[in-house]
């Protein structure tokens, strides 16, 4: 007779797509297996040395994580800044070569027109032999255009035709996964594949759109991947879990340069289960991770990000008004963009545009493109543009926004220039970056949730940083022109250089991203990173969370929150509060003119009934009683666990049948002669189901499948000999009903989402 609680069977164990894993069972197999390992190494030296693999394991899968992490995004940033310069132009010493590169080794190049080498030529020159006038603009203007379609379709056409799941920002799907929810294929070989290739497309295309949350997506598929090459963590879904939480830091330590930044945003805003354990191996990997970046140099000026910069004058207290105002725009702005972007996606999700994806993505790319040339600050790619902004004008910048009046008798001070009058150029700049908020507010909102790779980040960013940037020069004339009022007395002398509006544009960067995803300690981390001033974490500290306080004053969720509960997956916030007062028992199903809950006996019923039981319900899982008088809980058993048993019984235990009994008995009483052999299926038996009362507070039972991770949970009726079960409300529930003895009911508590 098979016994599966010696011989385990293949299969046992596992989930289906589009489930929930059970933590306490996968933590439970884990420790396990720890003793079987501890045990054994005291057997053997070749034990022993296992052993030690076996704990040395984890550390290396993170440095293959940080390694393959860090490889590709130093690619993806090479191919996304050369394509990018391919709408533009082309290099005639190397077409592989971008506009910067190609200008770098040309000794005809003036230090006024850097810019500018007889190298690199744009499309008018090559196809009609000059750069100036009507017909030259135009021709750059269609080559823009075409170039940023044909990006477009391929990206749209490759994520439709090879991997659906590369779309996306990837960050609501993985904060889903990390909670224990099953997609498979989300994190595959094909859809890093696609999503690293198509990454590149969607942002050389430009779109409104970053590629800092599709890396997290990236690193996360890598983590997935490699996963795989050790036993412990293919085949347990919570101890991979923990390598996807470091996975998701090494994602935004390559995004930003960031890795302190990286292991406090995978704790703060997509972790599920975070122990210490995971923190110091998150920390490892986002260090060889910001290491491989670093090595690779993608962006030649041995920094890990394009907008590195440094802010060379102190901040004053009085600024402190404006960083709040910025922080408050944050919160507005990220308000209203979770509620128009939610609103257009669910348009999408309801009507005939979802069936249209390429068509919506060329089409939004064309209006994109042929808004954005005429405007120089709209034509540029967006990290470039936040570059710009967050730039502290030098002597050496020969930026339009810092284009500055010339005044006599100035004084240096090092590579600083003190507040000066703002020149017709800079007023320029100022309508120019006006007309750019505008465009990235209302784009950015259909733009984000297409089928095509697409992050967040980035354009929140530089929608905060053009407000702060406005801001920044109104505060820096004002204090040129009235340096004699009172609030600028004591600190802005004239000549002096009071106003940096590089660090207003930083300050409003954090503002808005911070309104749209609602994070706060890491998101300054990432900041203090980008820009190495420890002096500014105070305004970063108070725009960020005026912020979110304006932004949680006009609606809980951040934006994954929100594109989490449109698409139906099944996740408990655990930052958000049970408001209801209802018990247990308010929410039980069946009442009492429902028909009984399905159970199963420990040992009186046959295979043939228990197929039938499987295939009249659709519930994922049926508790164990000790009889249908004696209703006395004995287990809980899965539905999946229960169909690959008996699949596999029938192929490797001869003499199976229809009539065979099916035991959850230790031990198994004798059986008559005749009698086909039995089934003992104990092993694949839940033994200790979680259980509460039916008086139970449901904000109780509710924490406590947040806290513990469960699957299911059991609810004892006191007093009457009644069944019933918890219904779990959303997509896909589980597991929807129960029974006990005296009575139990089953919530499927991943599920619970009202």
């Amino acid at each position: 007779m098979m016994d599966l609680l010696d011989e385990p069977v293949p299969g046992v164990g596992t989930y289906e797509d589009f489930n929930t894993i059970d933590w306490v069972r996968e933590k439970s197999k884990d420790r396990d297996r720890h003793r079987e390992i501890a045990s054994q190494s005291k057997e053997s030296t070749w034990a022993f040395i296992m052993s030690i693999h076996d704990a040395f394991s984890g550390w290396l899968l993170m440095l293959l994580v940080g390694l393959k992490a860090g490889a590709l995004a130093g690619w993806i940033d090479i191919a996304a800044h050369w394509m990018t310069d391919l709408k533009e132009g082309v290099c005639l010493s190397g077409f592989w070569f971008n506009h910067e590169h190609c200008c770098w080794n040309s000794k005809e190049t003036t230090f006024q027109e850097r810019d500018k080498c007889p190298n690199w030529k744009s499309w008018a020159e090559l196809l009609i032999g000059y750069n100036n006038g009507p017909l030259a603009y135009i021709m750059n203007y269609l080559m823009y255009v075409c170039w940023a379609l044909f990006f477009s379709f391929l990206a749209v056409s490759l994520v439709r035709s090879f991997a659906p799941y590369a779309c996306g920002s990837g960050i609501p799907e993985i904060k889903t996964i990390l909670s224990g929810f099953i997609i498979r294929g989300y994190l595959g070989k094909w859809t890093l594949m696609i999503k690293t290739i198509t990454l590149v497309l969607a942002v050389s295309s430009g779109l409104s759109l970053g590629k800092e949350g599709p890396l997290v997506h990236v690193a996360c598929c890598c983590g997935n991947i490699l996963c795989h090459l050790f036993t412990k963590y293919r085949k347990n879904e919570a101890k991979r879990r923990e390598v996807l939480s470091a996975a998701a830091a090494v994602g935004v330590s390559v995004a930003f340069g960031a890795p302190i930044g990286g292991v406090l945003f995978s704790l703060e805003e997509v972790s599920y289960y975070f122990p210490l354990k995971t923190l110091w191996r998150s920390f490892f990997a986002a260090l060889v991770a910001a290491f491989t970046l670093r090595s690779i140099n993608p962006f030649g000026n041995s920094r890990l990000v394009l907008f590195y910069v440094e802010f060379h004058s102190p901040w004053h207290l009085v600024e402190l008004v404006p960083f709040v105002l910025l922080g408050i725009f944050g919160g507005i702005w990220g308000a209203f963009f979770i509620r128009a972007n939610i609103a257009w996606c669910r348009r999408r999700k309801t009507t005939r545009l979802g069936q249209y994806p390429v068509l919506e993505v060329l089409v939004v790319t064309a209006i994109t493109a042929v808004l954005a040339f005429p405007n120089s600050y709209t034509r540029m790619s967006t990290s470039e543009l936040i570059s710009e902004l967050f730039n502290d004008c030098g002597l050496l910048d020969s930026s339009q926004l810092c284009n500055y009046s010339n005044v006599s008798d100035i004084k240096l001070s090092g590579n600083t220039l003190p507040d000066r009058p703002a020149s017709h150029d800079v007023y320029m700049a100022m309508w120019q970056l006006a007309l750019a908020l505008i465009f990235k507010m209302l784009i950015t909102v259909v733009t984000f949730g297409m089928k095509i790779p697409s992050g967040l980040f980035i354009p929140s960013m530089a929608v905060g940083a053009i407000a702060g940037r406005l801001l920044g020069v109104g505060m820096e004339q004002l204090a040129y022109y009235h340096h004699d009022w009172v609030i600028f007395k004591g600190w802005c002398s004239p000549g002096a250089d009071c106003i940096t509006p590089g660090l207003y544009a930083m300050v409003g960067a954090a503002a808005c991203l911070g309104g749209v995803t609602r994070m706060t300690v890491s998101l300054v981390v990432i900041m203090f990173e980008l820009t190495g001033g420890l002096e500014y974490i105070v305004p970063l500290m108070a725009a960020t969370m005026t912020s979110k306080w304006v932004a949680d004053a006009l609606g809980r969720e951040g934006i994954y929150e929100a594109h989490i509960r449109l698409n139906g997956y099944p996740f408990l916030e655990p930052k958000e509060e049970f408001s209801h007062k209802t018990l247990a028992m308010d929410v039980m199903r069946p009442r009492r003119s429902d028909p009984p809950v399905s159970i199963i006996t420990q040992d009186g019923m046959s295979v043939e009934e228990v197929e039938a039981l499987i295939a009249d319900t659709s519930y994922s899982g049926f508790p164990v009683v000790v009889s249908q008088e004696s209703q006395r809980l004995v287990g809980f058993v899965l539905r999946r666990d229960l169909v690959v048993s008996i699949e596999n019984a029938r192929q490797r235990q001869e003499g199976v049948v229809s009539t065979s009994r099916i035991f959850f008995t230790e031990y198994t009483p004798p059986q008559p002669p005749n009698c086909p052999p039995p089934l003992k299926l104990r092993g694949i038996m839940d033994l200790s189901p979680f259980t509460v009362t039916d008086h139970t507070p449901m904000d109780i039972v509710v924490d406590i499948f947040r806290k513990l991770g469960l699957r299911q949970c059991l609810a004892f009726i006191g007093d009457h000999h009644q069944e019933g079960h918890f219904k779990a409300h959303g997509p896909n529930t589980g597991l929807s009903y129960l029974t006990h003895a005296p009575v139990c009911s089953h919530l499927s508590g991943r599920e619970w989402l009202s």
